[in-house]
């Protein structure tokens, strides 16, 4: 379950990444989005094989 929370987070992020970049925002707020993206990433991996499903 929370391996899911943290996917569907990511999507979220990553998705906001793209509209950051459209609209032209500063590269500081666009690197923080993404890697925020990909700590949620990582989380959403590293609570995969606990046998949550």
């Amino acid at each position: 379950m929370i391996a899911t929370l943290l996917f569907g987070l990511a999507g979220l992020l990553i998705g906001g990444v793209i509209q950051l970049v459209k609209s032209g925002a500063t590269r500081f707020s666009v690197g923080v989005t993404a890697v925020l993206a990909l700590l949620a990433t990582a989380g959403g991996f590293a609570w995969w094989p606990s046998g949550e499903a």
